[in-house]
């Protein structure tokens, strides 16, 4: 709960790759199905910096009972208005088919700014993840939060691992997108912070060497958000179905709520070694929760599901006190029932055919009969 006792309000940014219902290949097609989503969702839905992406957003919600209903109904209209041009909605952090590189980066000044500044890195740019704000208006609090969370980050990357593809090819990876972003120099895990002065320093300084375009381009996977009072975790790819997101956003929810005592206490986090995280990240990406990450205190294999479970034990404060506990235990023993998003687009590929995984990921991400309209 928050200071006045009323339950910590928390919102959902997913992005998609559009791709072509008769090809199944990613295309540049996301103004067709933004121009006749909006009429539906107004403000909920946008575009993304590549012409291949669409992106929704939910509003701020008090209970993931509500965050559900609104990731169902933007994936349900995006899919809908989608099919009625022979166009699809897909939840995966990279393309399956298609090889669209360089990326059909969308037009305007900043995106100018954007290609001079990183330029090749702008070739490459089809990545779709999954951003859960959680309302943390005080900024301190916020950037204090961010080192208590850098332990856990690896184990989101492991739980939502889902771009095993990339570009017509099986990379051997559960998380392609994780290791395509840590080539940013703004990206990956935040660095360990002292105060909130401390991080506007360091951004100052990131701006002035021309490693950010602005404050929109800061690419870490926990930030203070720069326009609304939230703190923004983004490390992980889209999950394939709303429910994971749902239930992922109300686990980081439960995490961030959970630790904010220790931050009120005056702990300032542990600080971590900066090669062992990115160890420990780079296995997470690798391995999803197929077999072992890394305890980023240590430096030791651990099974990934080990290092779920204490990741659910961390959060569980947090979890009980929003009611989610159960919603977000179901979840985690689905996946280790059936697999993480990786493991299940990995299954659908029947005799290697690529095109099953992109039905399955269509099918998955929001169900459309062949009336174009939403179930």
């Amino acid at each position: 709960m928050d200071a006045d006792g009323r339950a910590r309000r928390f919102g959902v940014e997913e992005e998609f790759l559009v791709i072509d219902r008769r090809t199944r290949a990613a295309v540049a097609r996301a103004q067709t199905v933004l121009d006749h989503a909006r009429a539906e969702l107004g403000d909920r839905v946008g575009g993304e910096i590549t012409e291949i992406q669409v992106e929704s957003r939910t509003t701020p919600c008090t209970t993931t009972a509500e965050l559900t209903g609104q990731l169902l109904e933007n994936r349900a209209t995006l899919a809908a208005e989608a099919a009625k041009a022979g166009l699809g909605v897909v939840a995966s952090g990279t393309p399956v088919l298609g090889t669209p590189i360089p990326s059909p980066i969308t037009e305007g000044p900043r995106q100018d700014r954007g290609n001079a500044t990183f330029r090749g890195l702008h070739h490459e740019l089809d990545l779709c993840a999954l951003h859960v704000h959680v309302e943390l208006p005080d900024r301190e609090q916020a950037v204090l939060v961010s080192n208590h969370l850098r332990p856990h980050l690896p184990t989101l990357v492991a739980l939502a691992a889902n771009s095993p593809f990339w570009c017509e090819r099986d990379t051997g990876y559960h998380s392609w997108r994780t290791l395509m972003w840590t080539r940013w120099p703004v990206a990956g895990p935040p660095p360990y912070f002292t105060s909130a002065a401390h991080y506007d320093e360091l951004v100052a300084t990131l701006l002035e060497a021309g490693a950010l375009v602005d404050d929109g381009t800061i690419f870490w996977d926990v930030r203070p958000s720069a326009h609304l009072p939230t703190l923004e975790i983004r490390a992980t790819d889209v999950p394939i179905t709303a429910e994971e997101s749902a239930a992922l956003a109300a686990l980081v929810r439960g995490l961030v709520v959970s630790l904010l005592p220790a931050v009120d206490r005056g702990d300032p986090g542990p600080e971590l070694r900066p090669e062992l995280m990115r160890l420990a990240y780079w296995r997470a990406a690798r391995d999803g929760l197929a077999g072992s990450g890394v305890d980023v205190r240590t430096g030791r294999p651990v099974p990934a599901a080990e290092l779920a479970r204490r990741l659910l034990e961390t959060a569980r404060p947090g979890l009980e006190e929003h009611g989610d506990l159960d919603l977000v235990t179901d979840w985690l023993d689905r996946l280790a029932a059936h697999g993480d998003g990786a493991t299940r687009q990995r299954r659908a590929a029947r005799d290697g055919r690529l095109t099953d995984v992109v039905d399955h990921l269509m099918g998955q991400t929001a169900p459309v009969p062949q009336d174009g309209k939403p179930q």
